[in-house]
């Protein structure tokens, strides 16, 4: 039994979206990871999941053993899950299904914080999101959300960072309405 709202597809695919703070891995989701340990053939990452994840050194684009990747601990990936079985910790990649880098790899600067995945998932879902469009239209700033409720957020400066941060995080309980109601009184007020 699952709480939530249930969501449907057109070829009879149905399932239930709720908002929780457990990642469960699955292939083919984008994740921001952190790095937890550096070992000789792969980075040790933490996903949010219930075990750590590993991410080989030649999963990259253009990965050899020459050309082996430096990350520190606790620095912040956007990676792709590649396997995800119980039992055994995920295989992550930091390239697409092409063999090509696209926008995975290490994130610099910025500032991370946690949602639930419900609310990650709302931020990636499709038509875009009313939050992400409305904000969009008055700032300027990057963002990757990951679909274990991490999202990494970068601006020029750190007042837009916390505008946009504190308009995410209130975002959850809210409809698209009453989204772009939120985010025009919170714009008018800081200009």
């Amino acid at each position: 039994m699952k709480a939530g709202k249930l969501q449907f597809s057109k070829p009879n695919k149905y399932w239930v979206e709720s908002s929780q703070k457990r990642y469960v891995p699955c292939a083919e989701d984008t994740v921001l990871g952190i790095v937890v340990d550096c070992k000789a053939d792969n980075f040790i990452v933490d996903i949010k999941g219930p075990a750590t994840a590993f991410l080989p050194v030649l999963a990259f684009e253009g990965g050899t053993r020459r050309n082996i990747p430096k990350f520190v601990v606790g620095a912040l990936i956007y990676v792709r899950v590649v396997k995800a079985n119980p039992g055994m910790n995920p295989e992550l990649s930091c390239i697409d299904a092409s063999g090509k880098a696209a926008e995975f790899g290490l994130l610099k600067d910025g500032f991370m914080f946690e949602t639930s995945t419900g609310l990650s998932r709302m931020l990636r879902s499709s038509p875009m999101c009313p939050v992400l469009e409305e904000l969009g239209k008055q700032l300027s700033f990057e963002i990757a959300v990951g679909l274990n409720g991490r999202v990494w957020l970068n601006a020029d400066s750190p007042s837009t960072v916390v505008v946009v941060s504190n308009a995410i995080m209130n975002s959850e309980s809210l409809s698209e309405v009453q989204q772009k109601i939120m985010v025009e009184k919170l714009l008018q007020r800081i200009k």
